[in-house]
């Protein structure tokens, strides 16, 4: 049931037999539809959310209605608004499915209980929250630094896995970009192949 979940977490922190079960009695599963929604803007995220099957965004809307993708989360990653879930103040992301997807869920409250009880599972949760955090630097970096042109080769060779599966108006906000900005790039970048 968790296999794909443990097969992850050993990349990060090798996992016992005895973690594991310990692990596997705070985690729960959930089937979402495409459009599903599992966190609302301005609610308290309670959850973080692993992906076994399909994906999952995270993502923002301005005032004037325009949303900003965050984050794409597709299977073996990790999802949720982390300043919501360790604070437990309003979340500032909405966290919806991109595809029909299957998630395991880790309450606070279980969060919490294995962080004091597992070792590993301590470990874990330290090189995925440094993982995060490095990621979001070099996203920082790349918009601040690099043409749009850049972003979008970037983006697309770092995941294409992502860059397959959704569509091109979800990359364009995810990159900062609106699609007709997106069309333009794509345009040059197949004329310089």
């Amino acid at each position: 049931m968790f296999d794909f979940y443990f097969e992850k977490f050993n990349e990060k922190a090798p996992v016992a037999t005895t973690d594991k079960a310990l692990i596997s009695k705070h985690l729960s599963l959930k089937s979402l539809k495409k459009k599903d929604i599992l966190l609302q803007e301005g609610a308290v995220c309670k959850h973080t959310f692993f992906v076994q099957k399909g994906m999952l965004r995270a993502y923002t809307i301005d005032e004037n209605g325009n949303e900003h993708i965050v984050q794409f989360a597709p299977e073996g990653w990790h999802i949720a608004d982390l300043y919501s879930f360790f604070t437990e103040e309003p979340a500032t992301l909405f966290i919806d499915a991109v595809e029909d997807s299957e998630i395991i869920l880790i309450a606070k409250e279980d969060h919490e209980i294995l962080l004091s009880q597992s070792h590993c599972y301590e470990t874990f949760t330290r090189e995925l929250i440094t993982a995060a955090y490095v990621a979001l630097q070099q996203r920082f970096n790349s918009s601040m630094s690099s043409s749009p042109d850049m972003c979008y080769s970037d983006f697309m060779n770092r995941y294409p896995n992502i860059a397959n599966r959704v569509p091109q108006h979800m990359i364009a906000s995810y990159l900062g970009l609106t699609p007709e900005t997106l069309s333009r790039v794509r345009r040059r970048i197949a004329k310089a192949k």
